[in-house]
């Protein structure tokens, strides 16, 4: 008795307002890229392609594990308690976010949702992958243990909110460069650190040059090269390019695209 009386007594104390921070090593980019993700995690499970008649909790978790996913992964790679549980201001952020994507998700307008979500993972994905390269560099990993945990960093949210939603991974499907991205970006930062230039300027010329692959990729149609099917085998329908959006397509093409809301059967 005495004995768990110590250990009790030792104790550190809860710090229920203590350990927020926003501008701390490479903090501020993961925080960008967390908050960022989480808005993405409760637009995409609003998509009728990943939507389960999700609850508003089941909305905010996809909007937790789009946000937050990725940098928890890259710790516990790391062998670190997740950055994500002891700063509170993740939590705070993603779930704020999530709050947004929700709201933004049930208003009208499909076309500026799929444009918002569109812009948002162009945005978030390269960041994350710089942070994931950053901490794999000061862990004293190798190049490519560096690039590895930079697309995991940057992918894992999505690959959570996939699973969850019974959906094939992102990773695994043909589509515009999504970790490819990650891992150009993880290069790309990588490359500027080996050159011994300044922290930011190579967080921001890796950001540039992920950012416009991914957007011009949206843009022209660019996809990730796709395996060849079993010969003989229909594997899937032409899908139209993806930087066309959706806008004056047709029902089968929103189909293909996984946009079409049949308003008949109350979806």
């Amino acid at each position: 008795m005495l004995d768990v009386s110590l250990a009790l007594a030792s104790t550190t104390p809860v710090t229920w307002f203590k350990g927020w921070d926003l501008t701390g090593n490479f903090t501020t980019i993961d925080l960008i890229a967390a908050s960022t993700s989480a808005l993405n995690g409760a637009l995409l499970a609003r998509r009728p392609d990943h939507f389960k008649n999700f609850t508003i909790v089941g909305i905010l978790a996809m909007a937790l594990l789009a946000g937050l996913g990725g940098g928890i992964t890259r710790d516990v790679l790391l062998a670190d308690v997740p950055v994500a549980l002891t700063n509170p201001a993740y939590i705070t952020l993603a779930l704020t976010f999530g709050v947004l994507g929700y709201v933004l998700a049930y208003a009208q307008g499909q076309l500026f949702r799929e444009g918002l979500f569109e812009f948002m993972t162009s945005f978030s994905l390269p960041w994350y992958a710089i942070v994931g390269a950053q901490k794999g560099v000061n862990a004293g990993l190798p190049v490519l243990g560096c690039v590895l945990l930079a697309a995991v960093t940057a992918t894992a949210g999505r690959l959570y909110v996939d699973l969850c939603s019974n959906v094939t991974p992102k990773h695994f499907v043909r589509g515009e460069w999504f970790a490819s991205v990650a891992v150009l970006t993880g290069i790309a930062w990588i490359g500027f650190f080996a050159l011994g230039l300044n922290t930011w300027v190579c967080a921001g010329g890796a950001f540039v040059i992920g950012y416009a692959v991914r957007v011009l990729a949206m843009y022209r149609g660019w996809e990730e090269p796709l395996a060849e099917g079993p010969a003989g085998v229909f594997v899937h329908d032409d899908r139209p390019l993806l930087g066309a959006k959706i806008k004056g397509k047709s029902e089968s093409e929103l189909r293909a695209l996984g946009l079409w809301v049949d308003v008949r059967k109350g979806q």
